[in-house]
């Protein structure tokens, strides 16, 4: 076919469904690696489910807001009646999660510690930090009938540790106990459907204000005369010692004692993990997912880039599979939108990207007849655990230069025929700017310990 006559398609990525350069990549997988080890540290072991499930199983919570953010899978031809398509690609790791439990519970050992790193899709309107496509890293804890309260207080020493890994700035792990805030209200009087609009209310206090909170219990009895002490309560942090001093001076019912009394041995035991104390706090205000977490929740914040809101959450859970089996499976666990997180910190230049080359080395071919002897020296660097590209082209030297310069190379090897013919070899540290003669058998040695 002629090539004018080729009907091209426009290349253009879709809204919302993120494309890295090699360098930008490089440093994401950078991330992934401290994240990854930082998990297995703590001894959760990696599974990894389907991309996709069968919408019985991604519905099964129900929820409208689910359903419209969920990509079911189709074909571009018609399918016969007897495949039809009823699965989708998962918008999260959780609703994996507890199938896998569920389906695989008499093989597992309990408490049952997972790692998941995966992409997931979401179908909702791409803005900015949020994507339709983007890779999450969870962590969960799940008990077979119960799980520790230890269990609890180990979650932010994993969180600790893995942010002092990425080594991107300042953190506060906010803590605090769902059992508080309902137990409170519903010590006050407030029935559920009353305590449920409180609560997303005061979710909203960091990014509207008091005003929505306000408003809603001035519309509910006894809301204007509770108000005061409401506010005072949701806006309660800082100090764990404090914030809890505050609260056991508090009479708030039974549920918020036993809530109290959670978040008191959580303190109490994340201090013997030796989780720094500028790293941890008391909120009472944290809500994260209103009806879905029942006990401790958390809040991860960079101290200096507020702006970037959380950048890790999760907490206690009474039941992670009751849609799927009979049997009681509670659990904690994190999730890292890392997509999200790495592309606020690439954008607020918190994290930089640097080389565009996975090698540290490059081989020039100054000359044709010299490509046998490239392919030798980076086989030579590549059994030295030195990663190391060849420049096959033909080109001149300063091209190729440019090159090794242009993907952030470390040091290009050129074999020059003077140099070999006294079996020595030449090499360049693109950095400093400097060269250097050394003898072809301690060419690896050499960039070795100038790698460290």
């Amino acid at each position: 076919m002629c090539a004018d006559r080729i009907n091209r398609v426009t290349p253009s990525p879709i809204s919302g469904f993120p494309e890295w350069t090699p360098a930008e990549r490089l440093v994401e997988q950078n991330m992934l690696d401290r994240i990854r080890a930082s998990f297995e540290r703590f001894g959760f072991s990696p599974i990894e489910t389907p991309a996709v499930e069968r919408n019985a199983i991604l519905t099964a919570k129900g929820g409208e807001e689910t359903e419209r953010q969920i990509y079911s899978l189709t074909g571009l031809h018609p399918q016969s009646g007897e495949d039809a398509r009823d699965y989708s690609l998962h918008f999260d790791l959780t609703v994996p999660l507890a199938r896998y439990v569920a389906q695989h519970n008499n093989n597992l050992v309990f408490p049952f510690r997972r790692y998941q790193i995966q992409k997931v899709w979401r179908g909702e309107r791409p803005q900015h930090g949020r994507f339709r496509e983007f890779t999450q890293c969870d962590i969960d804890i799940v008990g077979d009938g119960k799980l520790s309260l230890m269990a609890d207080a180990e979650i932010p020493a994993v969180i600790s540790t893995v942010f002092n890994s990425l080594d991107i700035g300042d953190f506060t792990i906010r803590i605090s106990n769902r059992k508080i805030l309902t137990g409170y209200l519903e010590h006050l009087g407030f029935d559920e459907s009353e305590a449920s609009a409180i609560l997303r209310d005061a979710d909203k206090i960091e990014r509207q204000g008091t005003g929505p909170l306000l408003r809603t219990l001035e519309s509910l009895p006894n809301g204007k005369a509770t108000q005061d002490d409401i506010l005072a309560l949701v806006q309660l942090s800082g100090n764990p010692a404090d914030v809890l001093h505050s609260l056991n001076s508090t009479d708030g019912g039974e549920r918020f004692r036993t809530g109290v009394g959670e978040l008191d041995a959580v303190f109490e035991y994340a201090g013997a993990f030796g989780i720094s104390d500028e790293n941890i706090s008391a909120d009472i205000g944290i809500v994260r997912g209103l009806d879905y977490y029942t006990g401790t929740i958390y809040e991860t914040r960079l101290d200096d880039h507020p702006q970037l809101g959380s950048i890790c959450s999760g907490g206690r859970y009474d039941d992670l599979a009751s849609y799927f089996i009979r049997k009681a499976m509670p659990g904690v666990g994190i999730s890292i939108g890392l997509t999200r997180l790495f592309s606020q910190l690439l954008q607020a230049g918190i994290v930089e990207t640097g080389s565009a080359s996975v090698a540290q080395v490059l081989v020039t071919t100054p000359d044709d007849s010299l490509l046998v002897t490239a392919i030798e020296l980076a086989s030579a660097l590549r059994a030295a655990d030195v990663n190391t590209e060849v420049f096959f082209e033909q080109a001149r030297l300063g091209r190729q230069l440019r090159y090794a310069s242009r993907k952030g190379f470390k040091f290009a090897v050129l074999p020059l025929p003077e140099d070999i013919e006294r079996d020595h070899i030449k090499f360049r540290d693109l950095d400093a700017g400097e060269e250097y003669v050394v003898p072809t058998a301690e060419l690896a040695a050499h960039l070795t310990q100038r790698l460290v």
